[in-house]
């Protein structure tokens, strides 16, 4: 095992190791990361095989900004200097004869060109040999000083210049080129989108949790305008999308809305199908169909949740005409459109692991976010989801302040095979029961998050 020096976007700090786990899994690479690394902080020492594997991750991780050949680091340049010597036998090889260049940066600071210049030179016991090439060098030697954040205080121009954290050393392998697709995948850029469309870095990282590849197919039950498709599609993965209310995947014109965002990718002929029905009454007769379920369900606030049934059921009177109707049709009556009813959070989220179970292959996966209030949040809300069969491998918090949305990613560990789920109305749950955070996320989230007088 080699060690190597990770710089990643400051973006989505939860979601960095999951990710990385997710893609190792997927392309059978060891990967060690050590448990005190701090997921907060831009540069991680990680543990590979070969250059050949970082390579890898740089064209495939959304929050990789590069990767380095690790050789030192420290507190000050002295003993940067002295591990560096140490390990000669690292960079050793490229003294005789190859063009290079030293690259200085730092993190939450700007470096004056005078000290970068110093710093370079500080290096000059390498005695590399080489031409320095500033365009186009073999090796790109970089030196990243790592400065505590002071956003928000006022002071003065390099105030505070060389009094950094951490100094790293390495030498580049591989710049990250997968954070291009963010901007391919702009949802401003898109054809077709809809008020509830996914960001498009969030969208790549569930498609990297849901281990899409060629030859998989993935299921999204929440369709809606398709956010989740696209990246997964762009992947290699099939894609199957269903929804309750068939107008957002279809939108206006001959061609369906996601059918047409699609091809502005060249993925539409990835999309299997889209079909309309409720995921408590659908169509499937058989399970282990797909290799992973990617889905944001709606949670209440730009759209809420439904499922078909009624608010209240119809009296003896309404049912026999409801079914006189139904058995003596008239050629002016209008189509019947079932009727639905609201769909809560915590309900929803209990009937997609169910469903999850019955739909996925033995180690498939089920990505989702659930919306959570941060202050009554615990471990148990997630786990209480869970049914046999089903673990959690990943639970990553996108952080909004009073509430979240949590990124979870859930495995089938069982090669058992269950019966469709029935998706029965819950019992009113015991006094003693414990109640998640995202039970009623809807009417909290327009309540302010405020606490009820009294307690």
């Amino acid at each position: 095992m080699k060690k190597f020096l990770f710089v990643f976007a400051q973006a989505h700090h939860a979601f960095r190791v999951p990710e990385l786990k997710s893609i190792s899994e997927l392309y059978c690479l060891k990967i060690v990361i050590p448990e005190d690394q701090d997921p907060l902080r831009p540069f991680m020492v990680i543990e590979l095989e070969s250059e050949a594997h970082a390579r890898i991750l740089t064209k495939r991780c959304i929050l990789i900004k590069s990767i380095y050949e690790f050789y030192c680091q420290g507190d000050d340049y002295e003993h940067l200097h002295d591990r560096n010597r140490e390990n000669r036998h690292l960079w050793s090889r490229f003294i005789a004869d190859t063009s290079f260049k030293f690259a200085v940066s730092a993190y939450n600071h700007k470096i004056p060109q005078v000290r970068q210049k110093e710093i370079v030179e500080s290096f000059s016991y390498m005695g590399f040999l080489g031409k320095i090439d500033m365009k186009t060098p073999d090796i790109v030697m970089g030196c990243f000083e790592e400065y505590d954040d002071r956003r928000g205080q006022i002071r003065d121009k390099h105030e505070g210049d060389g009094n950094f954290r951490q100094v790293y050393f390495g030498r580049l392998v591989a710049e990250g080129t997968a954070r291009a697709l963010i901007s391919m995948f702009d949802v401003k850029k898109r054809t077709y989108f809809g008020n509830t469309s996914m960001e498009s870095e969030i969208s790549l990282l569930m498609a990297n949790q849901s281990l899409a590849s060629p030859g998989k197919v993935i299921y999204d039950p929440f369709m809606g305008t398709g956010s989740m498709a696209y990246p997964t599609a762009y992947f290699g993965a099939h894609v199957y999308g269903s929804d309750i209310d068939g107008r957002q995947m279809r939108g206006k014109g001959d061609v369906s809305g996601v059918v047409r965002a699609a091809s502005q990718y060249g993925v539409a002929q990835q999309i299997l199908d889209l079909c309309t029905f409720d995921i408590t009454h659908n169509p499937w007769r058989c399970g282990e169909l797909f290799d992973a379920i990617v889905t944001d369900p709606p949670y209440g606030v730009r759209a809420g949740a439904k499922r078909l049934g009624r608010k209240k059921e119809l009296d003896a009177e309404r049912v026999l005409l409801y079914f006189y109707h139904r058995a003596n049709p008239q050629p002016d009556d209008t189509p019947y459109i079932p009727p639905t009813r609201p769909y809560e959070l915590s309900n929803l989220a209990r009937d997609l692991v169910l469903l999850s179970r019955y739909l996925l292959k033995p180690d498939g996966r089920l990505v989702f976010f659930l919306p959570t209030v941060n202050d009554e949040y615990e471990e148990v809300d997630v786990h209480s989801m869970l049914c046999e069969g089903m673990e959690v491998i990943a639970n990553s918090l996108q952080d909004f302040g009073s509430w979240g949305r949590r990124l979870v990613t859930i495995r089938k560990t069982t090669s058992i095979r269950y019966p469709p789920p029935s998706f029965a109305a819950p019992t009113e749950m015991a006094e003693s029961e414990h109640v998640p955070a995202h039970k009623g996320f809807r009417e909290k989230y327009f309540q302010g998050f405020k606490k009820p007088d009294g307690i």
